[in-house]
């Protein structure tokens, strides 16, 4: 069972990726659909994203959920039945969750790739990045303030969000391991405590929705 890392945020929240390398057939075993997710399921063409879809409910029983413990809203933001708060991503092998019984949380899993560059000026100001040492830490720092502006979208789940004009991720270094974020939209504001790690050449953010600052 290749559960890859489990991390314990804080006494109320917690995460979990999964390093997907089982066969469907395996990942599907002892695994009960809902309606709605077994139409989902049905529907999904890449044998990859059926196998993370079902690595994603064995993570879930990590927590001692099933698949009918899940729902989404009308904006395809996933809820827990139980009132606990619950983020979902996938990256070709890695999918990952968090949970948390006080706090919204957001979560996202990206590949390190150097398209970042040719998209970072959609949802940063790209300037911001080019005294950094190489290309590398380049893709490796847009990939990281992605994730968090993903995770923050997660969050806030509300359509109309831009990336670029109304989430704004304070600068970090790579050894931080963590930063801070805020959503400006609306007229509301709206502080958030980010932290990130990266591994196989992956990087893995999370968010909570957190008083930062008054």
């Amino acid at each position: 069972m290749p559960l890859y890392k489990t991390i314990t945020v804080d006494e109320n929240t917690t995460l979990a990726i999964w390093k997907v390398e089982e066969t469907e057939r395996f990942l599907a075993d002892g695994i009960t659909l809902s309606d709605h997710c077994q139409q989902r399921f049905d529907g999904m063409k890449s044998q990859m994203h059926r196998r993370a879809f079902l690595s994603i409910r064995h993570l879930l029983a990590q927590y001692g959920y099933v698949d009918t413990d899940l729902y989404y809203d009308a904006v395809g933001k996933p809820h827990l039945k139980d009132g606990n708060f619950i983020s979902i991503t996938h990256s070709h092998q890695f999918t990952g969750i968090i949970i948390s019984k006080t706090d919204a949380v957001g979560i996202d899993i990206e590949k390190q790739r150097e398209k970042i560059l040719r998209i970072a000026h959609k949802f940063t100001p790209f300037e911001e990045y080019r005294t950094l040492a190489n290309t590398e830490a380049i893709v490796r720092k847009l990939t990281i303030v992605w994730g968090a502006k993903e995770s923050l979208y997660k969050i806030y789940g509300q359509q109309g969000l831009s990336f670029l004009h109304h989430i704004d991720v304070a600068d970090f270094s790579f050894a931080d391991q963590k930063t801070t974020a805020q959503i400006l939209y609306e007229g509301n504001m709206t502080d958030y405590s980010v932290d990130f790690l990266e591994f196989e050449e992956f990087t893995c953010v999370y968010a909570l929705k957190k008083v930062i600052s008054s």
